[in-house]
């Protein structure tokens, strides 16, 4: 008689019985209160959580194959738990601070860019930097289209459907879109910022859970037609650089590796608030994270980081994006997703108009990227649904859903310079149209 096997399940590389122990504890101490504060106790609920979640979003029919797996399950089914305040308060706020005050998600984001970057290959850097903006372009102008099409069927007019949901989904998120948005709202129609933004807000929050949602169904469309995607990379280029997934030949990363993308992704972070900071003292306000990706490109335009700390930073994003992952989508579902008002922004018209702007970004994109020379997929996800999602956080999570993070150079170009641009339009548009 054979012996029975072991189960072979685990989460967060834990046996199943051994995490079960740590969830235990971890509740135990959210009991009593007494779960510490600050990254120890944020980042043990933040882990535990996600990797569950993200298992069972993974494990779960339907969901796993159409809506994007354990992503979509980690953000809403969190929003949802602390909407219905199953997570007490005090774990929430920790998570909040960790999250905003100790900028993890500026760590993560740091990394991702860096890393991928300058592990990119150095020609698909340089080709696509040149029909990129086209692309975005593309992608806002059919979203808009369509969105004043459909607001024309409800009987309100095309510049009402632009403004208050065409272009604030399409405006790169919250702090960098919506708010500046309304700015610019507010000084053509004179108007208080409070009330117009609560008509952008809905839009903005809406907006992000349909990409989170297309991104998933993107990438079920990639798996059945595979001629569309090009599996992560933006457009086919001739062999240059290094690619990661052709050094085995070479030893792994080191433990050295890991501290050498640290220092220089957050340097590279330093630096991008340094430009800005500079710069916006001559009247030129552009986001940190788009001279961050302005910096690194150049220097891996011109090959002028060694080979081997290049690889060292592209070791250090793998070992980021593959252990904090569901973490950070926890964070980002209790400091930035807030289900009350996703709900409250449910009508049959309203859905049906912020589902056509999503719609026009990924069409609009896809038909441009591949006239361009871009896989339609990637480019749908890039340059259309990192327009249209939450900024940095939808960037995450959108690039989650579809399998795709080392796309995160790119998609960060459509939050910060991409939202830049719509805010650009809207000073153009809104008072013409009002």
């Amino acid at each position: 008689m054979e012996p029975k096997k072991k189960s072979s399940l685990t989460i967060l590389g834990l046996p199943l019985p051994l995490y079960l122990i740590v969830f235990a504890l971890m509740i135990a101490a959210i009991a009593f209160n007494i779960l510490p504060n600050g990254l120890i106790g944020a980042l043990l609920f933040m882990m535990v959580t996600g990797a569950l979640l993200d298992l069972i979003g993974n494990h779960t029919p339907i969901i796993s194959t159409f809506f994007g797996g354990g992503p979509m399950v980690i953000i809403f089914g969190m929003a949802a738990l602390a909407y219905f305040k199953v997570i007490p308060a005090p774990v929430i706020k920790n998570v909040d601070t960790f999250m905003k005050g100790g900028e993890f998600l500026n760590w993560y984001i740091a990394a991702l860019i860096v890393g991928s970057i300058l592990g990119m290959n150095r020609k698909l850097l340089i080709k696509a930097a040149l029909r990129y903006i086209p692309t975005i372009a593309a992608g806002v102008a059919m979203a808009l289209l369509l969105v004043s099409l459909g607001g024309l069927m409800f009987s309100q007019s095309p510049a009402e459907s632009i403004a208050y949901i065409g272009i604030p989904i399409m405006g790169g998120g919250m702090g960098a879109g919506a708010v500046p948005i309304a700015d610019v709202f507010a000084g053509a129609m004179g108007l208080k910022k409070e009330v117009i933004l609560s008509r952008l807000v809905p839009a903005v929050a809406l907006g992000n859970a349909m990409a989170i949602v297309a991104a998933g169904v993107l990438h079920r469309i990639g798996q059945k037609r595979p001629s569309l995607t090009g599996n992560g990379k933006l457009m086919e280029v001739g062999d240059d650089g290094f690619h990661l997934a052709d050094e085995k030949e070479e030893k792994g990363p080191s433990l050295a590796d890991y501290g050498i993308g640290l220092v220089l992704s957050a340097s590279f972070y330093v630096l991008g608030n340094l430009i800005g900071f500079g710069l916006k003292k001559v009247g030129l306000n552009i986001h940190p994270y788009a001279w961050m990706i302005i910096s690194v490109a150049i220097i891996k335009a011109l090959d002028l980081m060694p080979r081997h700390l290049a690889k060292a930073c592209a070791n250090w994003y793998q070992f980021v994006a593959k252990n904090f992952t569901s973490a950070l989508l926890v964070g980002i579902a209790l400091a930035y997703t807030d289900m009350k008002m996703i709900i409250e922004a449910f009508s049959p018209q309203y859905v049906v108009l912020c589902f056509l702007v999503i719609v026009g970004a990924v069409l609009g994109t896809a038909l441009a990227g591949k006239a361009l020379g871009m896989y339609p997929i990637e480019s749908a996800l890039t340059a259309g649904l990192c327009m249209a999602n939450m900024g940095g956080t939808g960037d995450v999570a959108v690039l989650t859903a579809a399998k795709r993070m080392e796309l995160m150079p790119f998609a960060q170009i459509s939050s910060r310079l991409g939202g830049a641009l719509i805010i650009l339009l809207a000073s153009i548009l809104i008072p013409i149209f009002f």
